[in-house]
């Protein structure tokens, strides 16, 4: 069983980021006891039992929050299984009524990855930008963001790390490929020569292994990820947060005991983000309780064309999370050069939410 108090903390990042206020989710977290597998008063009850009154409601997308934090971090019993299965299904019946949102199988070698997408054409293909989150979100907690790339005329691709989510793949020391296997499936659907991706926590570190490789990735923009040091600094995994080495033996088919074993191979070795000829954003959280400050130091002083944003919080910079999302974004479109008047718009609102009023007016 998880750590119920662990989860609580950990949560509040994602809540967050899908628009969950604290007034919403500080009764329900209030009445969690225990992390039952789906028994009264446990993490998964609770979440699913606010999930399906929304269902009820026709709060589809709502629904799909609640039962993405009631599997969240990973599956492990029938009780998650189930809040999974129910979560992609509302989010489904939710992007029913966007008729660009459509749904994208990639079978892969070793497995599938399950996709949300839009804007993919073959007569007018168009700039692509591949979105993933880290190792306790699913696809549908980031989705949502699609049909604002499709206003902006990128075409989109919302995907899971491997073995996240309906993400079939095993993350092995090659989980990276699953970068290039996306382009491959959708070229000539899309301008995959000038491919971006949106790569948060530990997706991060995939896509910028990717980027090594696979010149099709232009840029990548990511947040608190692993690079070097938490894969090998061994005083640091041991403070690691116990959800966080859980859930990395669960995708990495381990024991929390031996995992960071396991996973000592995928560090970046400074002369390979030496090597990273393409332009790359980060936001940084300056009390990241599972990145050392040290990956951070090394994007700065080995990547040529690095841009950093640095928070005051913990991991997620959840009390940030409106800056962070409009400097992502933003940093998209920088990479791309395209979008002048939504760039200075942008920047004037990060402006105004970094600095107040007198940075917006400069």
């Amino acid at each position: 069983m998880n750590d119920i108090a662990e989860l609580k903390n950990f949560v509040v990042a994602h809540t967050r980021s899908q628009g969950l206020p604290p007034e919403t989710y500080d009764p329900l977290l209030a009445r969690i006891r225990d992390d039952g597998d789906g028994t009264p008063g446990s993490w998964v009850a609770e979440w699913s039992a606010e999930a399906a009154r929304l269902a009820e409601a026709g709060r589809a997308l709502e629904a799909s929050v609640h039962y993405n934090m009631a599997r969240f971090p990973f599956v492990d019993g029938s009780a998650r299984a189930a809040a999974l299965e129910r979560c992609t299904a509302e989010f489904a019946a939710w992007a029913a009524g966007f008729p660009a949102l459509s749904r994208l199988d990639v079978e892969l070698p070793g497995g599938r990855v399950r996709c949300w997408t839009t804007g993919l054409d073959a007569e007018v293909p168009r700039p692509l930008l591949v979105m993933t989150g880290g190792i306790v979100s699913v696809k549908e907690q980031w989705a949502p963001v699609l049909p604002q790339l499709d206003a902006l005329g990128f075409a989109g691709i919302v995907a899971e790390m491997p073995g996240v989510g309906e993400n079939t793949l095993p993350y092995g020391a090659d989980a990276h490929r699953m970068f290039s296997g996306l382009l491959d499936a959708v070229e000539g659907r899309a301008d995959t020569a000038r491919t971006y991706a949106l790569a948060l926590s530990f997706s991060g570190h995939l896509a910028l292994r990717a980027a090594l490789s696979d010149p099709r990735i232009r840029g990548v923009v990511g947040a608190g990820a692993p690079l070097r040091d938490f894969f090998t600094d061994r005083e640091w995994q041991r403070s690691v947060p116990r959800v966080t080495t859980d859930t990395l033996a669960h995708l990495a088919g381990s024991t929390p005991d031996e995992v960071y074993g396991v996973l000592a191979g995928r560090a970046l070795s400074a002369g390979e983000l030496s090597a990273l000829r393409i332009p790359v954003a980060h936001v940084t959280s300056l009390r990241d309780e599972i990145i050392p400050p040290g990956d951070a130091r090394l994007l700065r002083e080995r990547v040529r064309s690095v841009r950093l944003l640095a928070h005051d919080d913990v991991h997620g910079s959840p009390r940030f999370f409106a800056q962070t999302r409009l400097w992502t974004l933003l940093s998209v479109l920088r990479m791309h050069g395209a979008h002048r008047e939504q760039r200075i718009a942008l920047t004037r609102e990060f402006a105004r939410l970094r600095y107040g009023a007198a940075g917006a007016a400069v």
